[in-house]
């Protein structure tokens, strides 16, 4: 009878513990992350009467910070970021450069890395939909907050900001905070267990 207990113990504190990913496993992660985003960034469609590309980023950024986490879509988005302003083209349309965080898409891409870290700090494993629904939510609000926020500082009228940043994106990124979900639950479990 104790043994069987300090079995049930040793499993539950297992589930319990923190998924310890091996350093080279890790690496990989962030790398194909990294390749995730840039290739969303890629289908950029411009959006009349605004400054800023329609393009699957966010739904990758949420993704990414879902399946790996709040400390692996936070060093993902980071890499991402970096590769563009050495001068990767990684950015909407294969752009890339310094001037890209500093124009009307940097509040956006700026905020990435913190969007990640939301959506992998709530979607922890074991999650719910609802949690999850939440967690991309959440993400995607942060994301647009950074965007209008610096499309307003550049324009200085926030109530433009608001109308050319966030309204012509708001059907299209329910879907993509709705996709997010559903990807971060199936493939979520899949990446823990091949850790």
């Amino acid at each position: 009878m104790g043994a069987s207990r300090e079995v049930i113990a040793g499993v539950a504190a297992r589930a319990a513990a923190p998924v310890r990913v091996r350093p080279g496993r890790r690496l990989l992660e962030i790398a194909v992350g990294a390749v995730v985003v840039a290739a969303a960034a890629q289908a950029a469609v411009p959006v009349p009467f605004s400054p800023v590309p329609m393009t699957l980023q966010p739904l990758a950024v949420l993704v990414v910070g879902g399946v790996l986490g709040a400390a692996g879509g936070v060093a993902t988005l980071v890499t991402y970021l970096t590769l563009g302003v050495l001068g990767l083209p990684v950015f909407a349309g294969g752009s890339s450069g310094v001037i890209h965080l500093l124009g009307p898409t940097g509040g956006y891409l700026l905020a990435f890395p913190v969007a990640a870290g939301v959506a992998g700090a709530l979607s922890r494993p074991g999650a719910g939909v609802l949690r999850v629904l939440l967690a991309s939510a959440l993400g995607m609000a942060v994301i647009h907050l950074g965007g209008v926020a610096q499309l307003a500082l550049l324009g200085g009228d926030p109530a433009l900001a608001f109308r050319v940043g966030f309204v012509p994106f708001l059907t299209g990124d329910l879907l993509k905070v709705g996709l997010a979900a559903a990807v971060v639950l199936g493939l979520g479990p899949v990446i823990r267990r091949v850790r």
